[in-house]
This record gives structure tokens, C-alpha cells and sequence, in this order.
């Protein structure tokens, strides 16, 4: 089968070939076979490429976290109606290649509603998403700040906080060719490329303070952002885009506001596994609303992923899908 590898630690279009390897040995009690279909490249996927994860990842791996395949084949212990039907194979990367075998409670059964390209990007943004909000936007929340506002799970965060009543204040870097999705799901959108910046958010977010901040830059930014949060409030902290650490007065500052910090590893690794329908119930029936969905951008098969990562990009709009099976 086909197969997209890191063979060492580095940036991923340097380091990621497509090339032949051994097919999955036959599952095991309890595990299945998946012949992928789609997936996709998410940061997370760039992030460990890279070598962040030292302690926990090996080289040579295959990425991918996210993806959605069917169930060809099934070990001892694997209910007999499990083959054929459509999942989202989770747990470990690997989603790169085009048969995958795992545990069967690592599964997630597809709503048969939902076409691959929407259900391909299921996990990562929209999970992370619909459990922050669910979890830390207690009654009584108005004000919310989201920082990285044009991205995926950005507009993820907007989308289900309209259905709160919440309309937040987004923060962006002002990247020349990225806007927010919907200007109309923010109160106001402040660009931390321009002076004045910060009196221009806290004039935003006024006199009472956030209430609930969802940051995924961490540096400076978020340490601005931080310091605007209510004593009462909490600052939800779930990336490092800046790749700076947050300032230590975030975690030290008397009378500050409380630092949550949400890692969806955390979460998903939980019970082996047992509890992932019912945590992906919620962001199925967002899909099917036409909420929570993922713009692809570009479709490239497996063969070409590698080729298609070297190219310069040319900031088209959308996410890649990967077609696994060409």
C-alpha cells in the first residue's frame, strides 16, 4: 500500500515521502483493518512532524490525525456487523496511508448523512470547539475574546457562541489575504499588526472585563489578553501559535483571572476510547446543521501529497483533502 512517511523529525516538506510499504499484518482481537478514504493536513499533523513531541513520537511515523474510512476486516471479539460501516479511525496519527489498523474502540461509526469530505474534518477543530464552549461558557457569559479569529476552529468558536447569544471580539495578526469568515458573528475584529491595538480590544471588551477568552497563540498576544480578563473570568489556553509561552504573570498574578489549560488529547484518551460516540454526538448534529463545516480548498491524491506540500503556496482559501485511495 501506499504511504506517506516522515522518516526523521523536521519541516514537513522536507522530511514527508509517499512511497510503498508492507500492507497492515491481520488484526488482532478486538482490533480492525480501515481502508482510508479521505484525510486531511492539520496543524497538529505539521506540529509533530516538526519534533514537538519528542517524548511520545518515534521516527519514522505516518501523520495524520484526522481522516474517515470504512472497516475492511476485523480481528476475534469485533461485533460481525462492524465490517463495511464508515468511522473515523482515532487514538494515534497514521491516517496518512491508505489501510490503517487499530483497536475497534478507536472508532467513531460516520452518520450515514454525512459525505466524507464533511465528516473528514470532524475531529480536530470542531471537537475542540464544541468542548471548550460547552465546558467553560458557564450562564451569565457575554463577553468572549477569541484570538487567531480567521482560523478554522476560530469561526468554529464564533458559530457556537452565536447560539449562546454570545458575539465575540476576535484578535488577529492581520495577515494580508485572511479575514474573519463572517464579519457579521463578531462584535469587532482588532489587528495586532496595527498601533493602538490593545486600547482599541479593551475598548471592545469594556469597563466589566472578558468573561471567557479562547487562545490559541500564547506570547505577547495572549498575555494581553489575559490581563483584560475579569478576576471572575477564565482564559482557556489551547495553542501556541506564537510559539512563545504565555507571560508567568498568567499563572501568577493575584486576583487574576483562572488559566484553563485544554489539551482535546487530554479529553479523547480517556477509557480506551469507550466514551467517543457520545463525546461526537454533538458535533454530528452541528454537522448536519451546516454548522461546524470545514471549506476544502484543494483535493490532492495520496501519491501527489508529498509534491503537493514542496509547492509554493498560493494562498487559495480552504483546507487539503487527501484522497487516500489515488
Amino acid at each position: 500500500m501506499l504511504a506517506a512517511v516522515a522518516d526523521a523529525p523536521g519541516r514537513i516538506a522536507d522530511v514527508l515521502t509517499v512511497r510503498d510499504v508492507g500492507d497492515p499484518t491481520a488484526p488482532g482481537a478486538g482490533e480492525v483493518v480501515v481502508r482510508m478514504l479521505a484525510s486531511t493536513v492539520n496543524p497538529s499533523d505539521v506540529i509533530t512532524v516538526s519534533g514537538a513531541y519528542g517524548s511520545r513520537i518515534s521516527f519514522p511515523m505516518v501523520p495524520g490525525f484526522e481522516g474517515v474510512g470504512v472497516i475492511s476486516s476485523a480481528g476475534p471479539g469485533v461485533p460481525a456487523g462492524a465490517i463495511g460501516r464508515r468511522v473515523l479511525p482515532l487514538g494515534t496519527a497514521g491516517n496518512w496511508q491508505q489501510y490503517k489498523r487499530l483497536g475497534y474502540s478507536w472508532c467513531v461509526p460516520v452518520p450515514d448523512d454525512l459525505p466524507d469530505e464533511i465528516a473528514c474534518f470532524a475531529y480536530i477543530n470542531p471537537l475542540t470547539a464544541s468542548l471548550m464552549v460547552e465546558r467553560f461558557c458557564r450562564p451569565g457569559v457575554r463577553n468572549a475574546v477569541v484570538t487567531a479569529a480567521t482560523s478554522a476552529i476560530g469561526r468554529h468558536l464564533a458559530e457556537l457562541l452565536a447560539r449562546r447569544g454570545i458575539t465575540p471580539v476576535g484578535v488577529v495578526r492581520g495577515t494580508p489575504g485572511r479575514t474573519v469568515a463572517d464579519p457579521a458573528d463578531w462584535r469587532a475584529v482588532v489587528r495586532t499588526d496595527e498601533p493602538g491595538w490593545r486600547e482599541r480590544l479593551r475598548a471592545a471588551v469594556g469597563p466589566r472585563g472578558i468573561d471567557v477568552a479562547f487562545d490559541c497563540v500564547g506570547g505577547e498576544v495572549g498575555g494581553d489578553v489575559f490581563a483584560l480578563t475579569a478576576g471572575s473570568g477564565v482564559f482557556v489556553h489551547y495553542g501556541l501559535l506564537s510559539g512563545k509561552p504565555l507571560p508567568a504573570e498568567c499563572f501568577t498574578r493575584p486576583g487574576g483571572a483562572r488559566v484553563e489549560l485544554f489539551r482535546l488529547r487530554d479529553t479523547v484518551q480517556t477509557d480506551n476510547g469507550q466514551h467517543l460516540s457520545e463525546l461526537f454526538a454533538p458535533v454530528f448534529e452541528n454537522l448536519r446543521r451546516g454548522c461546524l463545516r470545514t471549506a476544502v480548498g484543494t483535493r490532492v491524491g495520496l501519491s501527489a501529497l508529498a509534491r503537493h506540500l514542496r509547492a509554493p503556496e498560493t494562498g487559495r482559501a480552504g483546507k487539503i483533502l487527501i484522497e487516500l485511495q489515488r
